[in-house]
């Protein structure tokens, strides 16, 4: 099947509906079609474009360099393969405010579900990055309302406003600048790297209209659980980097290496009950996977035979210090982009300082 059967206006209108549910909506990032496809097969919300990905993929740093062409272009063949929305980062709109009317156009024509604008300043980066300036917020009102013009073609095309100010400015002020984004038009905010609970808690209560939540690996906070999430008060989840992450750490280790210190561990050297302790301080799901796995699960994996069912196949995740490349990924790059998406979602319990130590205990073994 070459495109999917459902066209990108009945994507658009599902996804308003979706929005109305009161359910957190899971969009993991894809940087390809076939991802895209994973992450639809997987049972998530929506596909995730993000422009840092992009950036990477055409090999530049994520400060602006990308064009509106390669973008959107992208963005279709990422949006095609699947028949979930998709929605893109159209950073700080690829120019002034006519050029953001433009921009919306396109994606619309792209068969894109929406997108979000950001108020930084040029050159812009990644929202968890120290040093970030913001334009004025009278400026990013007038690409908010030129980018509500654009939507003429799909009223359905959400458009989502997200503001860096945090950082620069304090809470108060990225509240402020929230509700004048809302006011002229944005129908979702994207407060980005907001500290804690308690200003998660502040955005929610002064803002109407959904709320987008960032959970990029090593950013600025804590990784929270969709459950945490959800009673938050936010509607909307991105995990915009990991499956890239997993792509590149595939493409770079040695199959070889990682086969033999799959076999190794799990054989002569190690047992599940190491493993259990390795992870003694993860999230309570990530517990009872391990306190479930048998030791055939643990010869299955030394056979590398693919496990039948998910919960099972998280035990091959956290096998190697929650990077999903072992044991059987190396028969192709296909298996661990497959289980990439599998780990978005067991990493939504793991916060920044079990990464840490979880990467730390990889890197003892290398």
């Amino acid at each position: 099947m070459l495109f999917p059967t459902k066209t990108a206006s009945e994507k658009r209108q599902e996804f308003r509906k979706a929005l109305k549910s009161g359910r957190l909506l899971q969009f993991p990032g894809s940087f390809s079609p076939l991802v895209s496809m994973l992450i639809e097969k997987k049972g998530f919300d929506g596909v995730y474009i993000s422009g840092s990905v992009l950036s990477n993929d055409l090999g530049y740093p994520d400060i602006g360099l990308t064009t509106l062409t390669e973008v959107a272009s992208r963005g279709r063949q990422i949006a095609r393969t699947t028949s979930l929305p998709a929605i893109i980062d159209a950073d700080t709109g690829w120019g002034e405010a006519m050029n953001v009317t433009r921009t919306i156009q396109e994606f619309i024509e792209m068969g894109l579900a929406g997108c979000h604008l950001e108020d930084q300043m040029n050159p812009k980066r990644c929202g968890h990055l120290d040093n970030k300036s913001v334009v004025a917020t009278e400026e990013m009102i007038r690409k908010i309302t030129a980018a509500v013009r654009g939507k003429k073609l799909d009223e359905n095309f959400l458009i989502i406003a997200r503001t860096d100010s945090r950082a620069s400015e304090g809470l108060d002020k990225a509240i402020d600048r929230a509700k004048a984004y809302v006011d002229a038009g944005a129908e979702m905010i994207f407060p980005e790297a907001l500290q804690d609970e308690k200003e998660f808690e502040a955005m929610r209560k002064a803002i109407s209209v959904p709320l987008l939540a960032n959970m990029t690996e090593f950013g600025k906070g804590k990784l929270y659980t969709k459950t945490e999430l959800e009673n938050l008060g936010y509607n909307m989840v991105i995990y915009p980097v990991t499956a890239d992450r997993d792509e590149i750490y595939f493409v770079t280790s040695q199959p070889e290496k990682a086969e033999w210190r799959t076999a190794e561990s799990w054989s002569a050297k190690g047992d599940l009950d190491e493993l259990r302790k390795g992870f003694a301080g993860f999230h309570p799901e990530v517990q009872a996977v391990l306190n479930a796995a048998t030791e055939a699960h643990k010869w299955a994996l030394f056979e590398r035979e693919p496990l039948p069912s998910w919960g099972q196949g998280r035990v091959v995740l956290l096998g190697d210090a929650c990077h999903p490349m072992t044991p059987y990924m190396a028969q192709g790059a296909a298996s661990a982009l497959e289980d990439a998406m599998v780990l978005s979602r067991c990493m939504e319990g793991i916060d920044n300082d079990g990464i840490a130590a979880a990467l730390k205990r990889y890197e003892a073994t290398r």
